[in-house]
């Protein structure tokens, strides 16, 4: 079996900085924009890339992820010489282990990635909000003759410490790597999006599982340590619309940009679509006396109140008398008779009572995001 190039994506973070979102749920499984779930983005992504094997490293909650891919049909990937495949640590015959770190994550599934013989490994995260077709990236890697590619992208300069930040010459080749830097010398940030030349990086992966002194981490080992050893890394231009949704604030905006009419990251382009996985819901039902603006509603909600700005997933029920202005509501919740919820994201099949009462100062300009999970 032969395949030019195999993507590994990593789903396996526990997410512990969107809260009581990932109690019970890994993290590319939270629902985002009412009907898609996060993994929706990369999985597609894929698809519309024409990469057609796809690894997918799970490992914090995984049920609701793993069932939620199921055969990969709904992206196209239920393929016989390719496919979607789920990749939790297993047993072997010297006993088995967590994954530790990205890096030792895709060492333990080296098998899986020899089985398809590729050229190149396009190793991805699970937590991003995007539209990019990789085969773009490829072609690049390959122009370049590179190792490795790193996708980039400018962010605001007070942001860039959260980041792997590189500095490249003019033939975007990477002179300089520096992983979540305190003071960094670039605002050109790692999207956390690497292709590999496989060889290169099976080698790499090999000499890092021997290292103790190791975090087992791309960013923190593999990268400085390819770097140091001379090979040809290069960074990858990408100018379009991307999103971290690591952190409630962060989720929180990249839903609210769904309803911004001048935001450029346009779901409705049937040249690129993102696919999801949802099951069939009866129609959305909307009252005499709802009124509703600016807002998405998904299949199978009933609405009797007001809901502005907001997103509303599957089966969600809003009473009369209730009120939501900037609100995200996942599948299945209840708000109550007389509710009234600003800035809040409601959890699935949460229950809201009707005395409940988030009311934002609108004189605040940075107002707190209540994570409501009940």
């Amino acid at each position: 079996m032969n395949t030019e190039c195999v993507a590994m994506l990593l789903a396996g973070g526990q997410g512990s900085r969107l809260g009581s979102l990932t109690f019970n749920n890994a993290k590319p499984a939270v629902l985002f924009g009412g009907k898609y779930r996060i993994i929706d983005f990369p999985l597609s992504n894929c698809m519309n890339s024409d990469i057609d094997v796809v690894g997918v490293l799970t490992q914090y909650r995984p049920y609701i992820l793993n069932n939620y891919i199921g055969d990969g049909s709904a992206w196209a990937l239920d393929q016989v010489q390719g496919g979607v495949h789920i990749l939790p640590p297993y047993m072997g015959q010297k006993g088995g282990r967590w994954y530790s770190g990205t890096a030792d994550a895709i060492y333990q599934n080296l098998d899986f990635i020899d089985r398809f013989d590729p050229e190149y490994v396009l190793i991805l995260s699970g937590d991003h909000i995007y539209k990019m077709d990789y085969s773009q990236m490829l072609a690049f890697h390959k122009e370049k003759e590179a190792d490795l590619t790193i996708a980039v992208m400018d962010v605001p300069w007070e942001d860039a410490h959260r980041f792997g930040i590189v500095n490249t010459d003019e033939e975007h080749s990477i002179k300089e790597f520096q992983e979540k830097p305190e003071h960094p010398k670039s605002n050109k940030a790692s999207m956390g999006i690497y292709i590999f030349t496989w060889k290169e990086l099976k080698k790499a992966l090999l000499d890092d599982a021997g290292n103790r002194e190791s975090e087992h981490d791309f960013g923190h080992n593999v990268i400085p340590e390819l770097h140091e050893s001379g090979k040809r890394i290069f960074a990858y231009p990408f100018s379009g619309y991307w999103r971290d949704v690591g952190t409630v604030q962060s989720y929180y905006d990249a839903n609210m940009d769904l309803l911004d009419t001048s935001c450029d990251f346009d779901l409705s382009d049937r040249n690129f679509r993102i696919f999801s996985n949802n099951t069939s819901q009866h129609p959305q039902f909307i009252g005499p006396q709802a009124r509703i603006i600016n807002s998405l509603i998904c299949d199978g909600c009933i609405i009797f109140g007001r809901v502005e700005n907001s997103i509303l997933s599957h089966d969600v029920v809003i009473h009369k008398k209730t009120s939501l202005k900037n609100v995200i509501v996942h599948t299945g919740a209840i708000i109550e008779d007389g509710a009234i919820l600003e800035n809040c994201v409601v959890g699935a099949r949460a229950r809201i009572k009707g005395d409940a009462r988030y009311i934002t100062d609108p004189d605040d300009t940075t107002p707190e995001i209540h994570v409501i999970n009940n």
